[in-house]
């Protein structure tokens, strides 16, 4: 299993509307940057993600699991554009903020801090188990 980060801004698609959507996930579209794009590519069922809440908030709210593979994108005819479908697993008990996470000298290199504005990141196995335990989770 491989780990990952979405960023979604809260007064756009927020972690309440994920939860809402239940096992049947939803698709993360709208991606527009190829980096992003390549990321998703690269993640396969049953995947994690930690679901984070940008410009507002910016705290990761939420744990996510790949529902789906990469298949296009619905929001547009390019077929550039792909994305893979995400549910909701569980809320994180103790919201995990960016300065909390830029304060934590063992997530120095986490994409999180050094390619802010990417909205789809890869988050290796020791920075899951370092947030998720500043969120109250058992990385398991």
């Amino acid at each position: 299993m491989r780990y990952w980060l979405f960023k979604s801004e809260p007064d756009k698609w927020s972690w309440e509307m994920q939860k809402a959507k239940g096992d049947a996930g939803e698709e993360w579209d709208g991606i527009r940057n190829y980096q992003a794009r390549n990321n998703m590519r690269e993640m396969k069922i049953g995947d994690r993600g930690f679901f984070y809440h940008s410009n507002i908030g910016k705290e990761v709210v939420g744990i996510v699991e790949v529902c789906r593979e990469i298949h296009p994108d619905s929001t547009t005819d390019d077929p550039r554009w792909e994305c893979v479908d995400v549910k909701a697993v569980r809320d994180m008990p103790k919201p995990v903020t960016l300065a909390a996470v830029k304060a934590e000298p063992r997530l120095s290199e986490m994409s999180l801090v050094t390619s802010m504005r990417l909205s789809v990141q890869p988050v290796t196995a020791e920075e899951w188990a370092i947030v998720c335990e500043m969120g109250g989770l058992d990385p398991e």
